[in-house]
């Protein structure tokens, strides 16, 4: 079932969203060679309770820390550990707050230090496929408008989408209905109205779409060892558009 938001309950998202996008900006800043997503973690979770908000991720189906850290070819729900990142790495940092009884939840992914060109276009058209996507998040489209403007904008770029995890409704609860899967066909699936809000999330593959889960039931790798890229943000649908809510204006 899809809930739709009133105004009021969009603005306490927002005030949800916000505190996500000012996390995930300061852990921007820290990200560096020789720091570990250990202390990302400890960060975000820092910075969560400075605000008086709860931290999503952590004990959601026992996973264990509040950021997801998926560093190269970790694609989602990698776990943060003492390793250092080296220069070159990228970083995808995905998190989650809970606030005013309702969630708020954003991925980016970042450059460690010098990178490549191929991974820093990666990364670019990742975020852009993102935005393509909110474009399309309007009443009166349908959902598989906006799978398939991430699907085609990746594709034509020569990237590949995960198929195995999808982006997801948000509200009260963390994983609403609708699913919204990053690829389909224009003018499929149920129409959009004024009140929804979705967190649109890309996860683009540098090569093959097929990925696997590790043996710790969390972390997901591509297959073939290529690079992965993430972004999201939780989005309003509303008749002035969509809207936002964890970027910070």
């Amino acid at each position: 079932m899809i809930i739709l938001k009133s105004r009021r309950e969009i603005d306490r998202m927002k005030a949800a969203s916000r505190i996500v996008a000012e996390v995930l900006e300061g852990l921007r800043s820290l990200v560096v060679p020789g720091i570990t997503t250990f202390e990302l973690d400890k960060f975000a979770v820092a910075e969560a309770s400075k605000h008086k908000a709860k931290c999503a991720f952590r004990g959601y189906n026992n996973y264990p820390n509040s950021l997801c850290c998926s560093p190269n070819n970790q694609v989602v729900h990698g776990i943060a550990n003492k390793d250092p990142l080296k220069s070159g790495d990228i970083l995808s940092l995905d998190f989650g707050v809970i606030y005013d009884d309702f969630y708020g939840d954003s991925a980016i992914t970042v450059p460690v230090g010098d990178i490549s060109d191929a991974a820093r276009v990666l990364i670019m058209s990742t975020e852009e496929s993102l935005y393509a996507a909110i474009d399309k998040a309007v009443p009166g489209n349908r959902l598989g408008d906006v799978s398939a403007a991430v699907q085609n904008y990746v594709e034509s770029r020569g990237y590949s989408v995960v198929r195995d995890f999808v982006g997801h409704g948000i509200g009260r609860c963390l994983h609403e209905d609708p699913q919204i899967p990053n690829y389909g066909t224009a003018g499929s699936g149920i129409k959009f109205k004024s009140g929804m809000v979705l967190a649109i999330e890309p996860m683009i593959n540098e090569k093959s779409h097929e990925v696997k889960t590790l043996n710790d039931n969390w972390t997901v790798v591509t297959c073939d060892g290529g690079l992965s890229a993430h972004f999201e943000h939780t989005v309003a649908i509303t008749d002035n558009g969509p809207e936002i809510l964890t970027r910070i204006y």
